[in-house]
């Protein structure tokens, strides 16, 4: 899945000007594919694996809390741009293989 994701286009730079190597984001995929939740089971597959989801970087921000370094908020940002195009991809990538 993941072959498939970085050869249907992983655009090495985002909208918002981040720039990097698709192999550097593969954990982030990985990641984001173990804590979705799979659509036939119900679970995701970290769960079905392990038996306990894994606590994600967002879980570890206080969302009231006002003494956030700002270099930790725009990498929160970055983070959560960079989970949506990889969920986005992923779907792309669904889409794709259900049309051959």
């Amino acid at each position: 899945m993941i072959r498939r994701i970085c050869t249907y286009g992983l655009d090495p730079t985002d909208s918002d000007g981040f720039t990097h190597d698709w192999c550097t984001l593969i954990p982030e995929l990985e990641l984001a594919y173990k804590t979705s939740i799979n659509a036939s089971t119900g679970k995701t597959p970290a769960m079905l694996e392990k038996g306990w989801n894994p606590k994600l970087p967002v879980d570890n921000l206080k969302k009231d809390s006002v003494d956030i370094q700002p270099a930790s908020s725009s990498f929160k940002l970055f983070l959560d741009k960079v989970r949506h195009n990889a969920n986005q991809r992923m779907n792309d990538a669904f889409e794709y293989a259900k049309q051959k």
